[in-house]
Protein backbone atom coordinates (compact mmCIF):
# COMPACT_ATOMS: atom_id res chain seq x y z
CA UNK A 1 0.00 0.00 0.00
CA UNK A 2 1.78 3.45 -1.00
CA UNK A 3 1.79 5.81 1.92
CA UNK A 4 3.60 9.01 2.61
CA UNK A 5 3.98 10.77 5.87
CA UNK A 6 5.08 13.94 6.67
CA UNK A 7 6.23 15.39 9.42
CA UNK A 8 8.12 18.92 10.53
CA UNK A 9 5.46 21.27 11.04
CA UNK A 10 5.01 23.19 13.97
CA UNK A 11 4.68 27.28 15.12
CA UNK A 12 7.55 29.34 14.26
CA UNK A 13 8.00 33.25 14.01
CA UNK A 14 8.11 35.40 10.85
CA UNK A 15 11.66 34.65 9.83
CA UNK A 16 12.48 31.29 11.30
CA UNK A 17 12.80 28.37 9.65
CA UNK A 18 11.13 25.00 9.18
CA UNK A 19 12.16 21.71 7.85
CA UNK A 20 9.59 19.12 6.71
CA UNK A 21 10.16 15.89 6.19
CA UNK A 22 8.32 13.15 3.34
CA UNK A 23 8.64 9.36 3.85
CA UNK A 24 7.25 6.95 1.67
CA UNK A 25 6.24 3.51 1.57
CA UNK A 26 4.95 1.16 0.01
CA UNK A 27 6.57 1.77 -3.56
CA UNK A 28 9.85 2.61 -4.74
CA UNK A 29 10.08 6.01 -3.99
CA UNK A 30 13.51 6.89 -6.15
CA UNK A 31 11.57 6.28 -9.35
CA UNK A 32 9.02 8.86 -8.72
CA UNK A 33 8.93 12.97 -8.86
CA UNK A 34 7.70 14.23 -5.39
CA UNK A 35 5.74 17.31 -4.53
CA UNK A 36 5.17 19.73 -1.74
CA UNK A 37 1.89 21.47 -1.86
CA UNK A 38 0.12 23.37 0.56
CA UNK A 39 -3.72 24.43 1.57
CA UNK A 40 -4.51 28.29 4.09
CA UNK A 41 -8.26 28.14 5.49
CA UNK A 42 -10.49 29.07 2.79
CA UNK A 43 -7.55 28.39 -0.60
CA UNK A 44 -7.47 26.37 -2.92
CA UNK A 45 -4.28 23.53 -2.50
CA UNK A 46 -1.43 24.80 -4.11
CA UNK A 47 1.98 23.69 -5.37
CA UNK A 48 5.03 24.94 -3.46
CA UNK A 49 7.65 22.57 -5.00
CA UNK A 50 8.65 19.41 -6.72
CA UNK A 51 11.36 17.31 -7.50
CA UNK A 52 11.93 14.97 -10.22
CA UNK A 53 12.95 11.38 -9.26
CA UNK A 54 16.90 12.08 -9.74
CA UNK A 55 16.78 14.82 -7.56
CA UNK A 56 18.76 16.60 -10.48
CA UNK A 57 15.35 18.99 -11.82
CA UNK A 58 13.51 20.87 -9.09
CA UNK A 59 9.95 23.49 -9.59
CA UNK A 60 8.94 26.24 -6.95
CA UNK A 61 6.13 28.36 -6.73
CA UNK A 62 7.17 32.12 -7.16
CA UNK A 63 6.11 32.66 -4.09
CA UNK A 64 8.51 30.59 -2.15
CA UNK A 65 11.39 31.06 -4.56
CA UNK A 66 15.26 31.62 -2.90
CA UNK A 67 13.48 30.67 0.66
CA UNK A 68 12.39 27.21 0.51
CA UNK A 69 14.71 24.65 -0.67
CA UNK A 70 13.53 20.58 -1.56
CA UNK A 71 15.85 18.16 -1.83
CA UNK A 72 15.95 13.96 -1.63
CA UNK A 73 18.16 10.88 -0.36
CA UNK A 74 17.27 7.99 -2.88
CA UNK A 75 17.71 5.26 -1.07
CA UNK A 76 15.89 6.52 2.26
CA UNK A 77 12.65 7.35 0.92
CA UNK A 78 12.61 10.87 2.12
CA UNK A 79 12.22 14.16 0.52
CA UNK A 80 12.71 17.23 2.28
CA UNK A 81 11.89 20.70 1.75
CA UNK A 82 13.69 23.41 4.07
CA UNK A 83 11.99 26.67 4.93
CA UNK A 84 13.62 29.67 5.74
CA UNK A 85 12.55 33.55 6.10
CA UNK A 86 9.10 32.10 6.94
CA UNK A 87 6.07 34.69 6.16
CA UNK A 88 3.10 34.58 7.80
CA UNK A 89 1.49 34.11 4.07
CA UNK A 90 3.30 30.50 4.30
CA UNK A 91 0.89 29.35 7.11
CA UNK A 92 -1.23 26.37 5.79
CA UNK A 93 -0.92 22.58 5.62
CA UNK A 94 1.50 21.27 3.89
CA UNK A 95 0.97 17.92 1.97
CA UNK A 96 3.54 15.92 0.26
CA UNK A 97 2.41 13.34 -2.69
CA UNK A 98 3.94 11.37 -6.01
CA UNK A 99 3.29 11.15 -9.36
CA UNK A 100 1.15 8.90 -11.32
CA UNK A 101 3.91 7.34 -13.39
CA UNK A 102 7.91 6.74 -12.51
CA UNK A 103 10.17 8.52 -13.96
CA UNK A 104 7.40 11.47 -15.35
CA UNK A 105 7.86 14.90 -14.05
CA UNK A 106 4.96 17.01 -14.67
CA UNK A 107 4.14 20.54 -13.73
CA UNK A 108 4.13 20.73 -10.35
CA UNK A 109 0.15 21.12 -10.28
CA UNK A 110 -1.48 19.27 -7.68
CA UNK A 111 -4.04 17.45 -10.38
CA UNK A 112 -0.61 15.88 -11.33
CA UNK A 113 0.11 14.43 -7.65
CA UNK A 114 -1.82 11.37 -5.99
CA UNK A 115 -1.14 9.51 -2.79
CA UNK A 116 -1.45 12.20 -0.54
CA UNK A 117 -0.44 12.34 3.42
CA UNK A 118 -2.32 13.73 6.19
CA UNK A 119 -0.74 16.52 6.02
CA UNK A 120 1.50 18.58 8.65
CA UNK A 121 0.94 21.83 10.03
CA UNK A 122 3.01 25.06 9.62
CA UNK A 123 2.08 27.94 11.09
CA UNK A 124 3.55 31.43 10.88
CA UNK A 125 2.71 34.08 13.54
CA UNK A 126 4.72 36.25 16.17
Amino acid sequence: QVQLVESGGGLVQPGGSLRLSCAGSGFIMDYYAIGWFRQAPGKQREGVSCINDSGGSTKYADSVKGRFTISRENGKNTVTLQMNSLKPEDTAVYYCAKVRYRWSFPACDPGEYYSWGQGTQVTVSS
